[in-house]
């Protein structure tokens, strides 16, 4: 298999929803912040060739389907569409694309599947060839969003999905579609049914979506004003980390500004490191 990093459109968030409880003097030193307090975020994709003889992409990003008042609002700045666009510099369109795993329904994980913002069109689903994994409860929840994150989700995206007829629901570790390559994991701290995706097994990679978005989230206290239970991630990530430490899987970043890839250490005083970061990875054969 090879593993190359693509972006979606970066956007712009408040640094104290990003940070959660943690001081802006804290976080700062992390992720700068502009004059509207917003730091700057990937919305990074991972595409995997020779998977089980198929191209998947894990995740789809923000993309650029929102409309120029809400893309301010949210700070993305340019409205092409750049995940066509980073595909497209790898030699992929995304008719290529056989299957998108999708961890969560959040706008800013799935919106890359859709359209560019087009005045007075409507939004299309793109991909047309490709099969789009979500997990049980992550589907079940963005029908019925609980009111506290029912504003991450488009209903016209669910609804698209639905109509799509290429929708595949995931209950467990594993799917035929992907053999034993690939191996689900579920998380409910940041969203109910968020769904992660080991690739390679021991000494692969792991798409770490919400549950740890960037190298500072690593940080075992670390959490987002925007998980629904912060102490569950918590408990969450002290799980997840030892379990990739001791069989060195290595985490792919969603969000980090400035580093797609990392192994994870531990020192003496039990705390949790990213280590041995990569700023984007191209082609890389586990």
């Amino acid at each position: 298999m090879k593993l190359s990093s693509v972006e979606s459109n970066r956007q712009h968030l408040d640094g104290g929803s990003m940070f959660g409880n943690a001081p802006r003097e804290l976080w700062q030193r992390w992720l700068p912040a502009d004059e509207r307090h917003r730091v700057e975020l990937a919305c990074r994709c991972l595409l995997v060739e020779e998977l089980n003889g198929k191209t998947v992409l894990f995740e789809a990003g923000i993309g650029a389907f929102l409309e120029p008042k809400l893309a301010d609002r949210f700070g993305i700045f340019d409205q092409h569409h750049r995940l066509l666009q980073s595909l497209d510099e790898l030699g992929f369109s995304h008719e290529d694309i056989d299957a998108v795993v999708i961890s969560h329904l959040h706008f800013d994980h799935v919106g890359g599947l859709f359209s560019a913002w087009d005045a007075g069109q409507p939004m299309r689903l793109l991909f047309p060839n490709a099969r789009i994994f979500v997990g049980h409860d992550a589907w079940e929840t963005a029908n019925t969003p609980h009111l506290r994150d029912k504003p991450s989700f488009i209903p016209e995206q669910i609804q698209l999905l639905t109509d799509s007829g290429r929708l595949e629901i995931v209950s467990s570790k594993h799917h035929p579609f992907f053999g034993e390559q690939v191996r689900f994991e579920f998380s409910d701290g940041h969203t109910k049914g968020l769904m992660l995706s080991e690739i390679g097994g021991d000494g692969g990679v792991v798409y770490a979506a919400d549950l740890i978005p960037g190298t500072p989230w690593v940080h075992l206290p670390l959490t987002m004003g925007y998980d629904r239970f912060p102490e569950l991630v918590i408990d969450e990530k002290l799980k997840f980390l030892e379990d990739k430490l001791q069989r060195n899987v290595r985490l792919f970043y969603t969000h980090d500004p400035d580093y797609a890839l990392s192994s994870i250490s531990k020192d003496d005083n039990g705390h949790y490191h990213a280590v041995e970061k990569k700023p984007a990875v191209t082609a890389l054969e586990i």
